[in-house]
């Protein structure tokens, strides 16, 4: 049974700048990530993840995410967020005037090391030096511990509940403001993610405030109800549903922003996203990575009769 009344309400964080182009090989140019960027502002988005504060080495093609977050920080009432690995990408990240960053971490001691090269608990004590950074330079930016590979891992397998709630609490203790969960791989179901939201919710309240799914295996919708009836009211999606992690074999990437927004708006559930100028956006993005597997069904079908758009 749910344990919450349904959200008239809901935030969606776009993370296809992030999330979606660092599992493309090809680098998008900057001038087609702005015009992504704008669109989707211009389709209501008000939270959208703009890049990574990696090595440009590592991850070329977020290497423009400073010129990115300058031109965001123009657009007025966008919450500007950007992911970070580590105290050097939060220092660049304090220094951009982003309002967010997020610090990924895994709950699987085996992806934290394939992924981060750093421990579970390392990456804790990584949040209390950026926590630390963050105030010494006065800085009122939202420091949010992402815990991957939640609902299991596949490098290790199980993760055990006990170890994600204790990871939550021990990234809060550390000086995050919020915590996110997030199926890195695809592996939750519905009654998986309801269970551990719920205990989530139960031991830091509304500090969990976000759920991250990943559409693997087809069940990213369902486990976006799911944390629903739990009171989460701020889901990562992302345009065309492309992304995914590098340890997820046959990952077909984040839930699609469009569909997304379609079963909440079916549901009475407001965004504010305008789901016809989303689908105008895939079918640009879809031009800028011709060849690369894209993925939601929306697109295919488009909005019912019964539904007119009036965004």
């Amino acid at each position: 049974m749910p344990t919450n009344p349904l959200p008239t309400v809901v935030t969606v964080r776009e993370v296809g700048l992030r999330d979606g182009l660092q599992s493309i090989a090809r680098t998008l140019p900057t001038a087609h990530k702005l015009a992504w960027l704008q669109g989707a502002y211009e389709a209501g988005l008000r939270e959208i993840e703009i890049g990574s504060f990696v090595p440009a080495r590592l991850l070329p093609q977020l290497a423009d995410t400073a010129e990115l977050i300058a031109h965001a920080l123009k657009l007025p009432g966008l919450v500007v967020s950007v992911l970070v690995p580590n105290l050097r990408g939060a220092e660049a990240a304090i220094a951009s005037g982003a309002h967010s960053m997020v610090l990924p971490l895994s709950a699987s001691h085996a992806h934290s090391l394939a992924n981060l090269r750093k421990t579970p608990d390392e990456v804790v004590a990584e949040a209390a030096r950026i926590r630390a950074a963050r105030d010494s330079a006065g800085s009122s930016m939202l420091l949010e511990g992402g815990v991957g590979t939640a609902f299991g891992c596949t490098l290790q397998g199980e993760v055990k509940e006990s170890e994600v709630l204790r990871l939550m609490q021990a990234l809060l203790d550390a000086g995050c403001d919020r915590v996110s969960l997030a199926d890195t791989v695809g592996y939750g179901d519905p009654a998986q993610v309801q269970r551990l939201f719920e205990k989530g919710r139960a031991l830091v309240g509304e500090r969990l405030w976000c759920g991250h799914f990943h559409d693997t295996r087809g069940l990213g919708l369902a486990n976006v109800y799911a944390a629903l009836q739990c009171g989460i009211t701020r889901f990562d999606a992302c345009l065309a549903g492309i992304g995914g992690c590098p340890h997820a074999p046959g990952a077909s990437g984040n839930v699609s922003t469009e569909d997304l927004a379609y079963m909440l708006r079916s549901m009475k559930i407001d965004t504010g996203l305008n789901i016809n100028a989303l689908l105008g956006l895939r079918q640009q993005v879809a031009t800028w990575l011709e060849g690369e597997a894209l993925h939601g069904t929306l697109w295919q079908a488009g909005l019912p009769k019964t539904m007119k758009e009036t965004a």
